[in-house]
């Protein structure tokens, strides 16, 4: 008897050992009965074109896309979503039949849905500070201004980097009646309802970027990371009074929606974070 061979997905960044996505896709598979197959690839990082072109050979039907690559991907598309044109930057790929591709980002999603739905925060009117202005922080900020928040400040060692992110996002901060201001990291000296750290120094093993000031008790500190690369932001958010979230939750839920875009079929998302909290 022959066996249909499984649909081949895959998660792209640099690096990439780390990833928690295949046994999360995996899990999906089971509980949805579908049959894929999903692995890790390391692409290098003047490679990542070439990675895609050689994954669409072998056949494979999607990819998620992760640090440093986000920001690549767009231009490598044949179709972009709205909130990818909005953001430019994507973290999911869909390898049509006809060959073309089509890129998503489905981060803001998870993230949204990880703090209001698993959290159980309310970011309807909040105060928040979204910390970086890569690949990462574009992908998440349309969908938070579209959760009512009603002021971000995007805070970058590089300010101009972060008034590029305000200015491409200001028609839809104006359509969503909310604030959206930039500043450099030394310009921290107030407080905020939710903090969210979209950088890459908890993968890096770098130092907390922002100043205690921007937590008081209450707020919710939330780093994009997850696991070991995280512990450092949790632990001083904790020392400082301030309720720590790693990006656990939003890694399972924004694979939800990828899966959901490869397969017509939305898993049950809160079930599996629920398991694997469990299983930590």
């Amino acid at each position: 008897m022959t066996t249909t061979p499984a649909d081949l997905y895959c998660v792209m960044g640099n690096p990439v050992a780390h990833s928690r996505s295949p046994a999360i896709h995996a899990r999906f598979a089971e509980l949805t009965g579908q049959h894929i197959r999903y692995e890790r690839r390391l692409i290098p990082l003047d490679g990542f074109a070439e990675g895609v072109r050689a994954f669409a050979a072998e056949g494979g039907r999607g990819c998620n896309v992760t640090v440093p690559f986000k920001l690549e991907v767009p231009a490598l598309a044949s179709q972009c979503s709205e909130g990818v044109h909005l953001a430019g930057a994507a973290n999911t790929l869909v390898f049509q039949p006809d060959g073309s591709i089509h890129a998503d980002n489905t981060d803001g999603l998870g993230l949204v849905a990880d703090i209001t739905r698993n959290a159980g925060v309310s970011l309807q009117g909040a105060r928040v500070l979204l910390v970086g202005a890569g690949g990462a922080a574009a992908g998440v900020l349309g969908p938070l201004l579209h959760a009512g928040v009603r002021h971000i400040t995007i805070a970058n060692r590089t300010v101009a980097r972060a008034q590029a992110l305000a200015a491409s996002h200001s028609a839809l901060a104006a359509l969503q009646k909310a604030e959206l201001s930039a500043i450099d990291l030394p310009g921290l000296q107030t407080d905020f309802d939710v903090i969210i750290n979209a950088t890459a120094s908890s993968l890096a093993g770098g130092d907390v970027p922002v100043p205690a000031c921007v937590l008081r008790p209450g707020s919710l500190a939330y780093d994009m990371m997850y696991g070991p690369a995280a512990q450092g932001f949790l632990d001083w958010a904790q020392r400082h009074g301030a309720t720590p979230r790693d990006g656990l939750g939003m890694l399972v839920e924004q694979a939800a929606e990828a899966f959901a875009l490869w397969r017509g079929v939305r898993p049950p998302s809160t079930q599996v974070l629920r398991e694997m909290q469990q299983a930590a």
